[in-house]
């Protein structure tokens, strides 16, 4: 026979797994959804007029058009919306952590994340002032080496890789500082070890070409 603090300890851990599999489920929901709404031209528009009357807020700091006002804010404009909604996701369950968007994330309903990230996705980047003759070379073969496999040869992104290209060169900086210092035993992302080996002159370097693309 089982105890009852026993019993107790198995009844959290089902909890557990069965809110894990709900929110699995829910994810995928989400990403169907998602691929449905871009798949078809008039449910895209539809998301896309949705989304736009609900970015007021984003767009003080993102941009109405998704090319960010601050320097140190990524811009939202041509991102995968797939790429979009797994970040609300994770600012939602605390994967990432964020003061505005920890909280934002959490105040909107699934249709809203998904109608946002159709939105922003559908903006035009535009480049920022990059660096200019060497610099701006060595941050392109490091980006070609290094960087390109992933995020494409321009820069562009793929699904949940992020478009780099155009992004900031301060909020480029600041995120592969953030990766350089991450924990790998706390978080998995492979940019930890892409980043960890970057001197500060190569991070100056990419930053410079990729804010100019």
């Amino acid at each position: 026979m089982f105890g009852n603090s026993h019993l107790k300890r198995l009844a959290l851990t089902i909890g557990l797994c069965a809110s894990q599999f709900v929110s699995a489920g829910a994810t995928n929901d989400a990403m169907a959804q998602l691929n449905a709404i871009m798949a078809d031209d008039t449910k895209r528009q539809a998301s896309y007029d949705a989304g736009h009357e609900r970015i007021r807020f984003c767009g003080y700091c993102h941009g109405e058009d998704g090319n960010s006002k601050r320097e140190y804010i990524p811009n939202l404009a041509s991102q995968h919306p797939l790429y979009l909604f797994n970040q609300f996701e994770q600012f939602r369950d605390g994967s990432r952590e964020d003061y505005v968007m920890s909280q934002l994330a959490k105040t909107l309903s699934l249709e809203e994340r998904i109608n946002i990230a159709v939105y922003y996705s559908q903006q035009t980047a535009n480049p920022r002032a990059g660096s200019d003759g060497k610099l701006s070379e060595a941050g392109g073969k490091l980006f070609a080496e290094r960087c390109a496999s992933c995020h494409g040869e321009d820069a562009q992104g793929f699904r949940d890789m992020p478009r780099l290209a155009g992004q900031p060169a301060e909020y480029l900086r600041i995120a592969l500082r953030r990766f350089k210092g991450m924990d790998p035993v706390k978080h998995s992302t492979p940019m930890i070890g892409i980043a960890g080996v970057l001197t500060a002159g190569e991070i100056e370097a990419l930053a410079g070409y990729l804010a100019g693309r």
